[in-house]
């Protein structure tokens, strides 16, 4: 693909953009119909705000799920503490809420603007940063153009390059340059992602680690910990978390295949987004189960088959509830979720072979047998018979998980080290618009649109 290629393409993506503009709003009442957008804060896909821009230095800090928002939350409590505001956007509702429950009301937080230039600019024209900060693998053509075209630094953290990707981008390889030369600096998870940024054009790059390994445990609620905990007694349990479309159904196979030899048995279902549990619980239900949902706030009867965590933010009461936890999106699905946070709460972890985009995670698992593959809902059954049936089996195998996650901490000191030169000068920039009744008025633009801070 040739250069004069990518800039015709680049040109075509953004002429189809604005052509696409003013028929947006169907899609995205599409959506919030379907609970995948908050309808009262549609607008802000557009790049707009109710809020007003603080003074000093802004920094903008995307992440598109839970998963990224929980990994730089160390970043953004550290960057507030240097008086550096954030802007916060996240791509999901249910990233946005639990954005809300960790960071608190006063956090300046926007669903991030869709990649069209009218959108993207409006968003840049108001809040004007001076850093963008991205998460992982958020590559928006349109956003990087954009803010290279006002020389905003933009910084890629926790970076990872999944196979698909990597492929994909190789193949237009003058595309993927022209986009990733306006990156100041990627902080990669691992030498392999290194490799693969360098080899599409950007520069520099260094090896940070993954920011998910520092994350503090999920939290969770003492009491509600309590009444599920007692309900629940010495009933043999496992759980199937963020799972997507057919993994729930394996779940209920295997549920059923060892009620047989465990007739007691709990199964907990954590699916990856909870706006298809309706669904979900028919279909389970359909099969001859008893179902019971986590927001019913009841504790769990003795007959109940499958408990639902249909809530957001409650994974650390899921995960403490088991000691066996298969990780989603790796039998049906492709790519894989974060195994980190069941290996930290000491929770044996089953997977499907589809973990590409966590590859050197699971590698590193599998090398200490704190991993375990399973290829059909026939062995995962197996393998979760063997953990119930051999729990000296089941603590060696969560405690060899353990070790590989401590071994990979340190990269939250190392991406802020990386991030030195680009947040030094706006410590500097904050100093200079320090307030002695700075604290007041934050709390009152804070207020923006809501009073809560969210626009």
């Amino acid at each position: 693909m040739s250069e004069l290629w990518a800039r015709t393409a680049l040109q075509t993506y953004r002429w189809i953009g604005s052509a696409l503009y003013p028929f947006i709003g169907t899609y995205l009442a599409v959506r919030a119909s379907r609970g995948k957008e908050e309808h009262s804060r549609r607008r802000e896909r557009y790049g707009r705000s109710l809020i007003p821009r603080p003074a000093g230095s802004l920094v903008w800090i995307h992440a598109a799920s839970v998963g990224e928002t929980g990994a730089v939350m160390p970043l953004i409590s550290r960057m507030r503490d240097l008086g550096i505001r954030v802007i916060l956007t996240t791509g999901t509702v249910t990233s946005a809420s639990f954005a809300r429950e960790r960071l608190g009301s006063d956090m300046l937080h926007q669903y991030v603007p869709l990649d069209i230039k009218p959108a993207v600019g409006g968003f840049l024209n108001h809040w004007k940063p001076d850093l963008a900060i991205f998460a992982e693998s958020e590559i928006w053509p349109m956003t990087i153009l954009e803010l290279g075209a006002r020389r905003i630094p933009q910084v890629l953290i926790n970076g990872r390059m999944s196979d698909r990707s990597f492929r994909r981008w190789e193949k237009r390889i003058a595309l993927a340059e022209s986009l990733f030369e306006n990156l100041a600096q990627v902080a990669a998870q691992s030498e392999q992602d290194a490799e693969r940024f360098l080899a599409l054009g950007a520069r520099p790059v260094t090896v940070t680690g993954n920011l998910k390994a520092d994350v503090d445990l999920p939290p969770v609620d003492g009491q509600a910990m309590q009444i599920f905990a007692a309900s629940i007694g010495d009933r043999p349990r496992w759980a199937a978390i963020s799972t997507h479309d057919g993994e729930e159904i394996a779940a209920a196979k295997v549920h059923k295949a060892l009620r047989r030899l465990w007739p007691e048995l709990l199964t907990i279902i954590v699916p990856r987004h909870p706006d298809r549990v309706p669904g979900i619980r028919k279909t389970l239900t359909e099969r001859g189960l008893k179902v019971q949902c986590r927001s019913a706030g009841q504790p769990i009867d003795p007959d109940t088959d499958v408990l639902i965590g249909d809530t957001i933010g409650e994974m650390g009461l899921y995960l403490r509830l088991t000691t066996i936890a298969f990780v989603g999106k790796s039998l049906t699905g492709e790519g894989g979720q974060n195994p980190l946070e069941p290996a930290k709460l000491g929770v044996a972890i089953l997977s499907g072979p589809n973990v590409s985009n966590f590859a050197g995670v699971y590698e590193s698992l599998a090398e200490v047998r704190g991993v375990r593959i399973v290829t059909d809902e026939a062995i995962l059954a197996k393998a979760v018979h063997h953990l119930i049936s051999q729990p000296n089996a089941c603590e060696a195998m969560a405690r060899a998980g353990g070790r590989v996650i401590a071994e990979m901490e340190g990269a939250l000191d190392s991406t802020w080290q990386a991030l030195d030169p680009f947040i030094y000068p706006l410590r500097v920039k904050s100093a200079l618009h320090a307030d002695p009744a700075d604290e007041d008025s934050s709390a009152a633009f804070h207020a923006g649109g809501n009073g809560r801070g969210w626009s």
